[in-house]
């Protein structure tokens, strides 16, 4: 019995010393947000930070960056972006929503109005911060270095209407999160 068991040990020790490890492939449909401004955890381009800060920097545009995601989950009915300044008690920059599920893309400097013309359909909220303005609010560190993320969620209704014209950022990042079916990240330096 002994020398079963132990040719017994043997095989299972050969065969799991041959065995090829399982290959981690990457998921090709995992959802994934990019932007051809910046690498992620890369340098914000300055025509992305704000004006509101002060200074008279002309490279500074408050232009919110082009973003583009794939492999959102089937469940998604539309999506919405919300943009944090994680080293300053992840102060919310930016909340567009309402964007159809067939977009999978902004392009650059989305129109700071509540109903901007790209993406059709889509609102943002207002910022209440060092500039009040409806939509993006750039990087604003002139004396740190901070890193901002941004999130896509994909939603499981085509809208919020439970957000209007006056929401909050914090409302509006709630009701988003309460939605979502999944999300994905990017983030870069300013």
């Amino acid at each position: 019995m002994r020398s079963t068991s132990i040719v017994f040990c043997a095989l299972l020790i050969t065969s799991a010393a041959g065995a090829a490890p399982a290959a981690a492939s990457p998921d090709r449909n995992a959802f994934a947000l990019s932007s051809n401004a910046f690498v992620d955890g890369g340098v914000i381009p300055k025509v992305h930070e704000c004006t509101s800060g002060g200074g008279q920097d002309p490279a500074k545009k408050n232009e919110s960056p082009p973003l583009a995601w794939s492999g959102a989950p089937a469940a998604a009915k539309s999506y919405a972006i919300v943009m944090r300044d994680l080293d300053n008690a992840n102060l919310i920059h930016w909340v567009i929503y309402d964007i159809p599920v067939a977009t999978a893309s902004l392009p650059q400097n989305v129109d700071h109005v509540y109903r901007p013309s790209v993406p059709a359909g889509a609102r943002q909220i207002y910022y209440r911060g060092s500039a009040s303005l409806y939509g993006y609010q750039g990087p604003c560190s002139p004396s740190t270095v901070n890193t901002y993320e941004f999130v896509v969620h994909a939603l499981n209704r085509t809208s919020l209407t439970g957000l209007n014209s006056s929401s909050s950022t914090q409302t509006a990042a709630r009701a988003i999160t309460a939605a979502s079916v999944g999300s994905a990240r990017i983030s870069g330096e300013s």
